[in-house]
């Protein structure tokens, strides 16, 4: 058995850190109890640097405690101290605490040294650190002659400090003549060696009274340095003094105080390096000068600097990080910036690390047989030795012990007996220091004691931690278990933690939680117990808060707090203004629920705070009074009410309860109903439902229950302005459990497969369970059957499946609830049935009915009931159409599916093709699919018309024939018997001709027509025939060719000397015609347009036409009537029979018509397109001879 006296790691919920931080510090407290022999342990000791202050007596602590108690001794420097040689060295009876008294007589320096105390007894020696003894130390400045410094305006400055070393150093500070602090600023400031550092001089820095002081903070003395005279001289005052004294090659020109980047005043260089152990603040120092004055700039190279630890002094000059560890080793660099530049100083930081403790050495107490381990791990930079010790003595000259084997950090124990108590000790030592730890082996053996006080009453806060101590011992260590009441069981760790140290930890406490709790501790020796009682008390609370005002300067306010307590526990109320208390004044009156202050001041005004306080809880509330100057008084304001408050539950009974409530304010609008909702905390946390509603003149509701609900009320006010916001919760109730009022609904059968039957139903939801164990009792027979009910209790589920029934059977069903309390009444019966399967049989007597060839009535006889198997869903037709063996090779047989509801026994099939090949098959169907086929039926469908012939092309033609060529339609439907051509011609007026028919036989698909006319448009009609008619034509148009000797004569015609010869006649005379109207416009004759133009008040504005561009005569836009003769063509850009020929109509408009960039007008008439007449007939109507004659212009 090996019991440590240190806190196990024990896991616990989130947010118990607090607890654990104490939980920890009772098991540090658990330790052999004194009355048990027990080897010594130190319990107090001076600091292992001790520096004493020399005008008192020296005090050296050593404090240990054991069984029996231990007897002290002391080495000095390493040997015996005999204390009894020395008259001013007594020690403090019963403990080893030396007192030196060397304010009569002696000397502080007489005693210095390294002192270690020794506390024995019979189980072994423990020993204290090694304590180094040093008298404090504050010498004096030593005498010197300090020079009055003279410089130029803008040099830097370094007034040095080198204070006394003092033990400890002395605080370095800077002050005058009158000991006031000289000011420091980013310009001026003190560097960490006591210098005080100037980045540049200015006029005002001009003082004899610079003084270093030094305060030795331990003898309480402060020690001054000579003052130092500094003056400051501007260049034109040092040049006049140079001139009296000087030549003029000495004279300093106005540049000496100009500006100038910086450089660094400490540290120097570009780079240095730094040193500091871990734990210790890592203070780095950058002071530059220049002017203007530099920036300082931190930065690390390698990373970013902490956050959390981060600090930065004397106006960003020094870098500070805080509790420093090996982490922050790195390098650090300042940089130091002002406008004309920037330098960098890089400092090397290496973190060194003193040792510190892993896992520092416990306590053992081991009873005998038992095994144990003693554990030391430290660390440090550089790694530290482990060394032991026992009893004093290192472990390698100690006396031998069989139990014990050492393997490095550890000490393993075997099968320890009393012989093998001890005290070890563990030193952890580096260069940079040391660490001492003592141990103790303690071998006993021990039945279990509760050392906590027998029935201690522990009072606690609903819904808080409750914390129920068992501090106990035992050798063997002994287990420990919790009961509550008399004859509880014991409590385990579902709703309980179970801590290692022995306390029982309740982490919400109810009022059900209240009562007697044991602590049971047992080990082979023995066994030992202790009751315990917890009391759960009513949180306090303030159910009417103070509210913020606003009040007129002289006026009245009261606040008010309303507190609601447990009745065992007796509040205080107290007020405070600002945190503080409040002003003594007879205008502040306190009673029970109020705080009321008259003949208000501007000063009144602030944050009041009730804080209401019990022996176990307090809470608080505040608000903010607000002074203002007298104003008309308002008018009120009306709102929705304010909630409702302090709800209280009482008449508590089964099914019926009672609540209470407060209004709240009614804001100026009378309440006229209140709303109570209900939310079951144990199955629908969150949801609030509506529970009923009373007249706005009660206060309170007795309200109906449900059984084993949980139960949580709220109240809202209705006004005419609307519903105020919920009130605060009322406390829980949760009511007894009863059997269920309702049965399941939807309750159905239906099978999955074939030989099963599943139930199904809708549960009940948690509120109408009415209690715990909500089961449901199946119960199932079949319809027809004599059998009797089958029933089966299931758990809360929704389903059950019987196994092993008769394929598609009736049964009649039943579900039925019940809980831990009874049953539901008896339920009502359903019917339904087992599983289907594939029906048997195929239809019968399968007959078709071709209506037309595209349509076939096919009909069947049902089959026999029995043979379904389900329930019947219809009847599926699969027919598909055969193929030729080309297309089989193809692709797939293409099976086609009708299917048709219920019990009917015929059917259409449409949209069939003509002249085809039809397979068909019935089938029925029911709920799990379709049965078995009937044997396949043949039928054809009769002829139909084709489908057009696939193309029609016109090929070869010649003066007074055509070749037709054609493919046959892609849907014959039929056996072709003949094609039919139909064509008449169409003359140039779009008018058809005499219709010709023509039949073609079958087999043919190409036709030649001879003796047409040439030169002439055909129209052909083509269309096959079958027995059953004529099917879809198409349509081709084509022309025969032209006769060659009339195109000949026509070209003729166009190229003799006579045709061209008038042509340029023509064209001579409209080019005279254009002249003459020129001359004849220019000299203000009246023509059309001129009239035009007459009759506007503005000649120079013509409009333009949207079509054109072109300017136009001015019309009537409204009757858009015709224009007159030698007027521009009309919008549809036709020329009337009438209108002149050599009209500028003919070269102001038409299609091919344009100017080119000089003005000059050009076109190709020749070739212009003929528009067709508003009937559609081409015109045949010859090419003008102007429109001839214009190309060639």
């Amino acid at each position: 058995m090996q019991l440590e006296i240190m806190p196990r790691k024990k896991r616990l919920p989130a947010g118990r850190a607090p607890l654990l931080l104490l939980l920890c510090q009772l098991v540090r407290a658990l330790d052999v109890p004194l009355d048990l022999v027990q080897p010594p342990t130190i319990t107090q000791q001076s600091p292992k640097d001790y520096i004493i202050d020399p005008r008192e007596n020296i005090v050296i602590q050593c404090e240990a405690k054991g069984k029996p108690p231990p007897s002290f001794s002391w080495t000095r420097n390493g040997t015996h101290f005999d204390i009894e040689k020395d008259p001013l060295v007594t020690m403090k009876p019963g403990s080893g605490t030396l007192t030196i008294n060397i304010m009569n007589e002696g000397k502080a320096e007489t005693y210095e040294g390294v002192y270690q105390c020794t506390a024995r007894n019979e189980r072994g020696a423990a020993i204290s650190n090694n304590i180094v003894v040093r008298p404090s130390r504050s010498p004096l400045w030593t005498k010197e002659k300090l020079e009055p410094i003279t410089l130029r305006n803008g040099q830097s400055l370094i007034l040095p400090c080198r204070p006394p070393l003092g033990l400890p150093p002395p605080i370095i500070f800077w002050m005058d003549n009158s000991f006031q602090r000289l000011p420091q600023s980013e310009r001026v400031s003190q560097g960490l060696n006591g210098d005080l550092y100037f980045s540049n001089v200015l006029p005002e820095d001009t003082r004899e009274d610079y003084i270093c002081y030094a305060r030795f903070n331990h003898t309480q003395t402060i020690q001054q340095k000579q003052p130092i005279s500094v003056k400051v001289i501007s260049v034109d005052e040092l040049n006049d003094t140079i001139a009296a004294n000087l030549n003029d090659s000495e004279f300093y020109s106005a540049k000496s105080n100009r500006e100038r980047p910086p450089t660094f005043l400490t540290p120097e260089g570009n780079a240095s390096h730094k040193e500091e152990l871990r734990g210790n603040v890592l203070s780095l120092e950058c002071i530059a000068e220049g002017l203007p004055t530099p920036i300082i700039y931190w930065i690390k190279e390698d990373g970013t600097l902490p956050i959390n630890r981060t600090f930065y002094k004397n106006f960003k000059k020094t870098l500070q990080i805080i509790q420093v560890s090996e982490a922050d080793s790195g390098n650090y660099q300042c940089i130091a910036k002002n406008p004309l530049g920037a330098i960098y100083h890089t400092i090397s930081v290496t973190v060194k690390a003193a040792p510190y403790w892993i896992m520092a050495p416990q306590n053992l107490v081991l009873s005998p047989g038992e095994d144990g381990r003693l554990i030391c791990r430290a660390n440090g930079n550089p790694k530290p030795r482990i060394s032991w010790l026992s009893n004093g003595v290192p472990i390698e000259i100690a006396p031998d012990d069989p139990s014990r084997n050492i393997d490095g950090d550890t000490i393993i124990f075997s099968n320890v007996q009393e012989r093998s108590s001890a005290v070890y000790q563990c030193n952890a030592s580096n260069e940079y220091g040391y660490l001492l730890a003592n141990a103790f082996v303690n071998v006993l053996a021990e039945p279990p004691r509760i050392l906590t006080s027998a029935n201690t009453l522990y009072q606690v806060i609903t819904d808080r931690p409750a914390l129920l101590d068992c501090a106990f011992f035992g050798s063997p260590l002994p287990t420990v278990e919790w009961f509550k009441g008399a004859k509880g069981s014991a409590l385990h760790e579902d709703i309980y933690v179970l801590h290692e140290n022995g306390t029982l930890e309740i982490p919400v406490a109810q009022k059900d939680s209240t009562g007697t709790y044991t602590c049971v501790a047992r080990n082979k020796l023995g066994m030992a117990k202790n009751e315990v009682h917890l009391e759960i008390k009513d949180a306090t609370r303030i159910i009417k808060q103070p509210e913020y005002a606003v009040v007129q300067r002289g006026g009245t306010v009261s606040f008010e707090c309303k507190v609601k307590h447990d009745h065992t526990l007796i509040p205080t109320i107290t007020w405070l203004k600002d945190s503080g208390e409040l002003p003594n004044d007879g205008r502040f009156t306190v009673d029970k629920d109020h705080l009321v202050v008259a003949d208000v001041w501007d000063d009144d005004g602030g944050t009041y705070t009730c804080v209401a306080n019990t022996t176990l809880d307090n809470v608080s509330a505040s608000a903010v009074l607000s002074v203002v100057a007298p104003t008309p008084t308002p008018a009120p304001t009306y709102d929705v009410p304010n909630p409702p408050f302090d709800l209280e539950l009482t008449d508590q009974l089964d099914k019926s309860i009672q609540l209470s409530w407060t209004p709240g304010n009614d804001n100026n609008s009378p309440i006229t109903k209140f709303i109570i909702e209900y939310e079951d905390a144990m199955h629908e946390a969150g949801l609030w439902h509506h529970q009923t509603e009373v007249s706005g003149m009660q206060t309170t509701a007795q309200l109906k229950l449900s059984p084993y609900v949980n139960y949580s009320f709220r109240v809202m006010a209705v006004n005419s302005l609307g519903r105020s916001l919920p009130s605060e919760a009322s406390e829980q109730y949760l009511t007894k459990a009863a059997e269920p009022d309702t049965n399941p609904t939807a309750v159905e059968g239906l099978g999955s497969e074939p030989d099963n039957l599943v139930i199904t139903w809708k549960p009940l939801n948690g509120f109408e369970s009415n209690g715990p164990g909500l089961q449901y009792k199946v119960s199932w027979r079949q319809k027809d059957g004599d059998d009797e009910w089958t029933s089966v209790v299931v758990a809360n589920v929704s389903k059950y499946i019987v196994s092993g029934t008769p394929t598609f059977v009736p049964y009649l069903i039943k579900v039925q609830a019940l809980n831990d309390v009874g049953f539901a009444p008896e339920p009502a019966v359903v019917m339904g049935h087992s599983g289907e399967d594939l029906p048997m049989v195929a239809p019968g007597n399968v007959r078709v009915n071709v209506v037309n060839s595209t349509l076939a009535e096919v009909h069947w006889d049902p089959v026999p009931l029995k043979s379904i198997r389900g329930h019947l869903q219809g009847y599926r037709i699969y027919y598909w159409k055969a193929q030729s063996s080309s297309k089989r090779n193809r692709r797939h047989l293409e099976k086609k599916i009708l299917t048709f509801q219920g019990s009917k026994t015929h059917g259409m099939l449409p949209g069939l093709e003509p002249f085809s090949h039809y397979t068909l098959n019935v089938r029925v169907v029911n709920g799990k699919g379709e049965g078995p086929a009937s044997p396949d039926r043949v039928f054809n469908t009769p002829e139909g018309v084709p489908s057009a012939p696939s193309s029609l092309k016109i090929v070869n033609p010649t003066l007074d024939s055509l070749t037709l060529e054609w493919d046959p339609p892609s849907r014959p439907n039929g056996i072709l018997t003949e094609y039919t051509l139909k064509y008449q011609p169409i003359n140039s007026t779009h008018e058809l001709g005499p219709l010709v028919d023509l039949k073609i036989p079958a087999n043919k698909t190409r036709w030649t027509l001879k003796n047409l006319n040439f030169s002439t448009r055909y129209k052909f009609y083509f269309y096959a025939q079958t027995a059953a008619g004529s099917g879809s034509q198409i349509t081709e148009e084509a022309v025969t060719n032209v006769d060659e000797a009339m195109a000949s004569r026509q070209v003729d015609i166009a190229t003799q000397g006579w045709f061209i010869g008038l042509m340029c006649a023509v064209a001579l005379l409209i080019l005279i015609l254009l002249i003459v109207c020129f001359i004849r416009r220019n000299k203000g004759g009246k023509y059309p347009v001129k009239e035009k133009e007459d009759a506007h008040a503005d000649p120079e504005i013509q409009p333009m036409k949207e079509d054109d561009g072109t300017f136009g005569e001015y019309s009537d836009a409204e009757d858009h009537k015709p224009l007159k003769k030698g007027s521009r063509t009309p919008s549809d850009r036709t020329v009337k029979k009438e209108d002149s020929d050599d009209s500028l109509v003919d070269y102001g408009e038409g299609v091919n018509g344009q100017f080119n960039e000089d003005g000059s007008f050009i076109g190709q008439y020749s070739g212009k397109k003929e528009k067709e007449p508003a009937e559609g007939n081409e015109s045949s109507e010859a090419p003008s001879p102007v429109n001839a004659m214009n190309s060639f212009v």
